[in-house]
């Protein structure tokens, strides 16, 4: 355990402590603690810790601590997803402005052109996705063969959606004396590899917390069975017994999203939708009232890592997820920072091999609950018509670059890669493949974490489906 200290005490900047000292952060976590000397010495890093564990601060403190203010691009932070790097900005934004630190974010689902505008004015840290990133630096609109800092965010989250090739061919335009930092919420062997191949094997290892403690510890693990329809009986009766204060339901697909949330609506729950078939207005909308008092987020898994939304009590898991490393991600989401939360499983019988995995692969154990199902074992599911009536309409915006010279392959559960698909307002063709950044299936995750076994026909909404955005 690394003691905690006060931002008064490592050697920052006045001006950044008092912007610190602001935006209310006056003593740090231990990841902090431990990474930021590291960091402000100029020692390339691989550190894991928990998501929630304030990582976000641990790379952003130090890399505004040593820029100098002119506005020239000194540090490009990678990130897996657009909600994840409009979170980045968020944060970096509430202590850089008034430092004179311009920071830019950019992402597929918006106006590459604005972005582009934004880059020429002049940035010192660019937040981005790595599909748009190779696009701006395709265009020769972003530069980055001087930059001093690079940052991998969620760097396993990157490896298990099939980004690392990206990830290499944008550290290749980097320049080799640059200090590289990765922060994971696991280790595999591929983000080690990739750490000391792009370092010469200099570099730092940070672990927080002990190995096998994969999960936060203050968190409960439930679940129950239910088969097919009566899954809504369970949720609902989930609800009405736990009465959640603020959860996130995870979904395997979009559509299983919709019902679940027309189901809870029509139940007069106060409840928002968050998956790659709404378009990046509405996604941000969606955030917003979640944010803001909402109780319920349906989301399919774009929300399952590096989302920061403060007091979520529950994560609900509407069937198993795909692997046991989705499991720990998603619950990741509640108990942030050190508070207590629940983590509830909706499974079929025939997934009982998918709970012993989990609760292997995690080290934690899943207590079996029984639920008073009487009040609701008439659930209405909404009709076809209900279900298409309010569906999102299709967009396609901006034109396609085709194929990449690179060779480029395809990854995930159908995600297409070669031709950039992007999703939102990045749409390239049909279908939204990558989402905004994102491939799409739980069928590409390559972390050595899958489950046991065959898997067979997931039950729910028949066979089951890859979600192609999430």
């Amino acid at each position: 355990m690394i003691n905690m200290t006060e931002f008064t005490e490592m050697n920052l900047k006045p001006e950044l402590v008092e912007a610190l000292r602001r935006i209310g952060f006056t003593q740090t976590t231990e990841v902090q603690t431990a990474a930021i000397p590291e960091m402000l010495a100029g020692k390339n890093m691989v550190v894991r810790a928990k998501t929630g564990s304030g990582k976000t601060g641990a790379f952003m403190i130090p890399i505004v601590q040593k820029i100098k203010g002119s506005h020239h691009l000194d540090a490009l932070v990678l990130v897996p997803t657009r909600e994840l790097a409009l979170q980045v900005e968020k944060f970096a934004a509430s202590f850089c402005a008034p430092l004179g630190i311009r920071t830019v974010t950019v992402y597929g689902g918006a106006s590459i052109n604005m972005q582009m505008q934004a880059i020429d004015r002049g940035v010192n840290v660019v937040v981005g996705t790595p599909g748009r990133i190779i696009d701006l630096l395709e265009r020769r609109a972003l530069d980055i063969g001087e930059i001093k800092y690079m940052v991998l965010d969620e760097a396993d989250q990157m490896l298990d959606m099939g980004f690392i090739e990206d990830v290499e061919y944008i550290m290749q335009r980097a320049p080799p004396d640059k200090q590289l930092v990765m922060f994971s919420a696991t280790m595999p062997k591929e983000i080690m590899h990739l750490a000391d191949r792009y370092t010469d094997n200099n570099n730092v290892k940070i672990r927080i917390g002990e190995e096998e403690d994969i999960t936060v510890n203050t968190i409960q693990h439930f679940y129950t069975y239910a088969p097919g329809k009566m899954k809504f009986s369970a949720l609902l009766a989930y609800i009405d017994e736990y009465k959640p204060k603020k959860a996130i339901i995870f979904a395997r697909t979009k559509h299983d999203a919709d019902v679940i949330h027309k189901v809870l609506v029509k139940s007069n729950h106060n409840a928002i939708l968050l998956h790659g078939g709404l378009t990046q207005a509405k996604r941000e909308r969606s955030l917003h009232h979640f944010r803001e008092g909402a109780q319920f987020m349906i989301a399919t898994n774009v929300a399952a890592r590096g989302l920061d939304i403060a007091d979520v009590t529950d994560i609900i898991n509407f069937g198993t997820p795909d692997a046991p490393n989705v499991y720990v991600h998603r619950v990741g989401r509640s108990a942030r920072m050190g508070k207590e939360g629940r983590a509830f499983t909706i499974a079929e019988n025939y997934e009982r091999e998918q709970i012993k995995d989990i609760q292997f692969y995690a080290n934690v154990k899943l207590n079996q609950i029984t639920l008073n199902l009487d009040k609701f074992r008439d659930v209405q599911l909404p009709s076809r018509e209900e279900m298409y009536r309010d569906r999102e309409p299709n967009r396609s915006g901006g034109g396609g670059r085709g194929m990449r010279p690179r060779g480029r392959r395809f990854s995930g559960g159908g995600g297409e890669r070669g031709g950039q698909h992007h999703g939102g307002g990045e749409h390239r063709g049909s279908g939204e493949h990558r989402g905004g950044e994102h491939h799409g299936g739980g069928g590409g995750h390559r972390s050595g974490g899958g489950f046991r076994g065959g898997r067979g026909r997931r039950g729910g909404f028949g066979p089951r489906q890859h979600d192609r955005n999430f």
